[in-house]
């Protein structure tokens, strides 16, 4: 059912794949002699921004009187929440700006405004995630653990409640990555004790988080404390839910494929490069769109170079769509809604066992192998305006094949 031979799949050779691979590390090294005073005037000024448009939310709550201003202040809240959650603790938390030697930005010092532990989701986003993206078994993040969203899953009866899993999972969401994190970094511990020291160390957090916003800030308004504490749980409910979409709309919509664990068998970092191009999508954004995803936007890049500074996906992204159109590869993005809609499409159909869904386990819109072309072989002999008949030509003639 899931990818198992990526190169394959992706209709290259062996020597177009290293190719690839070449010209994309061409790619990560113009950025890294590129990065300077720019990058961090970036990062400085957005950390200044956020913390401003915080602290002048929060005034506004605190100090009008009327239903705009809790309103205006709120949403100001969420902003700034998103944007601390987004551009700074999830990108500072990949080292995007270790290379500036500040101990306020580095990865290892950045403690971020959510629930979960900044350690403990290094660990499962930056390792057990972005190594192992999409691969099955390998892979926490496919599915969180609680949502079927490939056939490669097996079908359980209680994910007929899967479309009302989901629902809790966006409203929950900065509480269920705290116990997915959490569950990875016990499942390496090697003794009871150091279980028990993580959930410990959860636990010390998430009484410090929600003192903050549930109890301290109410506090300094004690005359109209309801009207804090109301704030400040509905700005964390927009982030979660706005994380949620940014996060479910690069890894599940159509597009962004599975893959088997063979494949990681003695992978090359250009086949790991090839797979990170197919396993995620992007969405189409603005700058001011792009800026409040953490330029998660770029899904696409992100996962080719998780550590490279956000600011530049935009321009990465150029050179990546014209490596796709040189290798015939699928560049997989569209509109915010589009990928969303596909995403819930997927969530609500595979809630159902496999005997109602239609199409085969090797190619459905979300799941697919190269077992998929083995009816289309003849294709594979022609070549289109690019030179090659690769990926995107391939699944472009099935398509109309099957039309």
């Amino acid at each position: 059912m899931a990818i198992t031979e990526v190169g394959v799949y992706a209709h290259l050779s062996p020597a177009d794949v290293e190719a690839l691979g070449r010209e994309l590390d061409t790619i990560r090294r113009d950025i890294e002699d590129q990065r300077g005073s720019r990058d961090a005037a970036y990062i400085r000024r957005t950390i200044a921004f956020q913390r401003t448009l915080e602290v002048a939310a929060r005034l506004t709550i605190g100090v009008s009187r009327g239903r705009l201003g809790w309103i205006l202040g709120t949403a100001a809240l969420a902003t700034a929440k998103s944007i601390e959650n987004m551009e700074l603790g999830h990108n500072v938390g990949h080292g995007q700006w270790d290379w500036m030697n500040d101990p306020e930005i580095h990865s290892g010092n950045w403690e971020w405004d959510m629930a979960g532990l900044s350690a403990q989701w290094r660990y499962a986003h930056n390792f057990r995630h972005h190594v192992y993206t999409n691969v099955l078994g390998m892979d926490d993040d496919i599915g969180f653990g609680v949502m079927r969203v490939t056939r490669d899953q097996q079908w359980r009866p209680r994910l007929l409640l899967q479309p009302l899993q989901n629902l809790f999972l966006a409203i929950t969401f900065e509480w269920g990555i705290a116990l997915h994190d959490l569950y990875s970094e016990r499942d390496r511990a090697a003794t009871t004790e150091g279980k028990h020291a993580q959930t410990a160390a959860l636990a010390r957090k998430i009484v410090r988080q929600a003192g903050k916003d549930y109890v301290l800030f109410p506090a300094l308004n004690r005359r109209r404390w309801r009207r804090t504490l109301g704030a400040n749980v509905v700005a964390n409910l927009v982030r979660n839910l706005w994380a949620y979409v940014v996060i479910f709309c690069g890894h599940f919509p159509d597009g962004a494929e599975k893959f088997a664990p063979t494949v990681v068998e003695e992978e090359s970092k250009a086949e790991w490069y090839l797979r990170q191009m197919l396993g995620t999508a992007n969405f189409d954004a603005g700058p001011a769109l792009a800026f409040l995803s953490g330029h998660l936007s770029h899904q696409i890049e992100h996962h080719l170079f998780p550590d490279l500074p956000s600011n530049r996906y935009a321009e990465i992204a150029r050179r990546v769509r014209a490596l796709c159109d040189k290798y015939d590869l699928p560049y997989t993005t569209g509109p915010l809604l589009r990928q969303y809609l596909l995403t819930l499409r997927t969530i609500h159909k595979l809630a159902l066992p496999d005997r109602f869904l239609t199409a085969t386990p090797d190619d459905a819109p979300e799941t697919a192998s190269e077992r998929k072309f083995h009816d289309y072989n003849a294709f594979h002999a022609d070549e289109n305006s690019t030179g090659r008949w690769g990926l995107r030509s391939s699944l472009r003639a099935v398509g109309t094949a099957r039309a």
